[in-house]
């Protein structure tokens, strides 16, 4: 692991156009539970009754018994070390992008300046008849679904099934996939498309690819180069002090 440590930092050291697309995995480190786990909220809010478009026009009081669920979690979650990590990475100048499949608005939290929202961030609600957007509130847990001063309901800026990822995360992440020399693939299990398709492409236009998980996804044996086995708010953590150290002998390096 040592090895495979050291290889990664010296690469992402090296770069100065590192993209990151991360996942649920992510999160979980910090009191998020992936939606599909076992006992996850999919269990008990199954998606084709809570989260599809069809189902928030036809009741949207019932569906916003999971919305307040949601941000029940997510308000109590504080970034990890993992989401801090990536931060610093941009701040060193290495990482350039995060895209995320993620609602929990994490990664803004942990400082990350450039962050493409897959799909979109539970923080924000929009109304679903003039678009306005306000920031998310709990305050109106018992009233069922709030309302915008139109009289439109409001929802989570989120993407829920049946609706379209947002134009310009598709057209971002693509752009970034194409373009960057180092893809980094945390936490997330390769499953929800279209995001699950961006390491392919970063591949197929030259990237280096690191994943960081748990355990093996479908990447790990098809794109994969480097594969960085362990929970990733401590091997994010390691790859980034070593980044640090390399930067810092640069430094060390160019003044003698």
């Amino acid at each position: 692991m040592n090895e495979l440590i050291e290889k990664s930092a010296e690469l992402i050291a090296n770069s100065k156009n590192v993209v990151a697309v991360t996942g649920a995995g992510i999160s979980v480190e910090s009191g998020i539970p992936d939606f599909r786990s076992e006992g996850g909220l999919w269990s008990r809010f199954p998606p084709e009754e809570y989260a599809t478009y069809e189902a928030f026009l036809d009741n949207p009081d019932k569906v916003w018994e999971l919305f307040y669920e949601i941000g029940d979690t997510i308000a109590k979650a504080k970034p990890n070390p993992a989401h801090i990590a990536l931060a610093r990475l941009e701040e060193l100048g290495h990482l350039v992008a995060v895209i995320t499949q993620n609602i929990d608005n994490l990664h803004y939290s942990a400082g990350s300046k450039t962050v493409v929202e897959y799909h979109g961030n539970a923080q924000m609600l929009s109304c679903t008849a003039c678009w306005r957007k306000r920031p998310m509130s709990l305050s109106h847990r018992n009233h069922g679904a709030p309302r915008c001063e139109c009289g439109g309901y409001m929802k989570p800026d989120v993407v829920l099934f049946g609706e379209p990822i947002p134009s310009q995360a598709l057209f971002m992440g693509e752009t970034l996939a194409k373009s960057c020399e180092i893809m980094l693939v945390v936490g997330t299990s390769a499953q929800v498309y279209p995001a699950a398709s961006l390491p392919y492409t970063a591949k197929q236009w030259g990237a280096t690819i690191i994943e960081f998980n748990v355990h093996g996804t479908p990447f790990t044996e098809s794109v994969t180069d480097i594969f960085i086995e362990g929970p990733v708010g401590q091997t994010l953590p390691e790859i980034l002090k070593r980044v640090e150290e390399i930067d810092k002998q640069k430094q060390v390096d160019k003044k003698e």
